[in-house]
């Protein structure tokens, strides 16, 4: 029943469950993560209902989704100190489950369109933390080798960086996702089960042959759904947490910090993630390639990220834009000089 029987109304209830249940999980494909994400943002909406309009949650309908408590709601949210990206979290997953409801019913459509002009704050833009190439290089030489857990986690690592990978799509490679012969790749298994393959350098190549030696003796004989980085449970291979995965970072930046201080004191995948496609973008990789590298849908989701220049790198270009002259008039670009390029209209 999609209309409560006793006004006609559509039911706000049989949507938002339908949808989260039903449409993000059956036929999105939508992690449960991302679904869980979805249902707290429409948790905080209904909340926003009970403390401020004492709207019980057995009264709430369609009606309180006007553009009137939407605004308020945006303003409540700012007063409580909520982040501007999770304003706009919450904010994009009402305006999702109603253009889903408008879908479904006709006289949501005018609901739907009222919401979706509406715009969460501006979001400062800061700068991508990645890391520099001393301190990720110290990093993936943290683990040393000497033992076998020791070199697992070398090469777990090794793979996480030079593919850019997600952490969940590190855990589910199996032995069937490698191709070690030329050109060698990795088939990752991403967000909706969306499959991308990905180019290994030589030496990733040559860490994974030495590595499927070890760890995965007479590999082509083995079932082909073996998980490549593994432990062992009750003698069986099983893939690895993503807390695992997590736990080895952590441990290589510490141990790695004593002979590269600068290494920030936060370091998680994520972050080797975005270090691979920087160090791609400033050897110039157009970002069309990075983004198929990333798994990104839409390429404004790369360009929101990479699509700048740091100050070295423009730095750069300003030099080299500047004419050839065998002697230099002026002193290199000073952070004041080149402030004052910037502020030119």
């Amino acid at each position: 029943m999609r209309r409560d029987p006793a006004t006609g109304d559509p039911d706000f209830f049989s949507f938002a469950r339908d949808y989260l249940h039903v449409y993000m999980l059956r036929v999105r494909a939508l992690s449960p993560k991302t679904i869980e994400a979805y249902r707290i943002s429409l948790e905080c909406f209904l909340g926003y209902l009970a403390e401020t309009g004492h709207v019980e949650r057995e009264h709430v309908s369609f009606d309180h989704f006007d553009r009137q408590h939407l605004k308020a709601w945006l303003a409540w949210m700012t007063d409580q100190g909520y982040a501007p990206k999770t304003v706009t979290l919450r904010l994009s997953a009402v305006k999702a489950l109603l253009a889903y409801a408008a879908q479904e019913d006709i006289t949501l459509i005018a609901l739907s369109q009222a919401a979706r002009a509406l715009k969460a704050p501006a979001q400062p833009r800061e700068p991508v933390a990645y890391l520099t190439p001393p301190q990720i290089r110290a990093i993936l030489a943290a683990h040393t080798g000497t033992t076998a857990k020791s070199r697992r986690n070398r090469m777990l690592l090794i793979l996480l960086y030079d593919t850019a990978a997600r952490v969940s799509e590190i855990t589910g490679l199996t032995l069937q996702d490698l191709r070690l012969a030329e050109p060698g790749h990795v088939t990752l298994t991403g967000k909706r089960n969306k499959t991308r393959v990905v180019p290994l350098t030589g030496k990733t190549i040559g860490h994974l042959r030495v590595y499927l030696t070890e760890f995965h003796p007479g590999a082509a004989r083995l079932p082909a759904t073996r998980p490549l980085s593994c432990s062992l449970h009750d003698g069986q291979p099983a893939p690895l947490s993503a807390d695992t995965v997590s736990a080895v970072l952590s441990q290589a930046a510490q141990s790695a910090r004593q002979d590269c201080p600068s290494i920030p004191g936060s370091v998680h995948c994520h972050l080797l993630r975005k270090t691979k496609a920087m160090d791609l973008y400033q050897q110039g990789i157009p970002l069309p390639l990075i983004m198929r590298l990333l798994g990104h849908e839409n390429a404004s989701t790369t360009s929101a990220f990479y699509a700048f220049a740091t100050l070295d790198m423009m730095r750069q270009a300003i030099t080299k834009a500047t004419p050839g002259i065998s002697v230099p008039v002026t002193d290199p670009l000073t952070e004041d000089k080149l402030q004052a390029l910037y502020s030119l209209r």
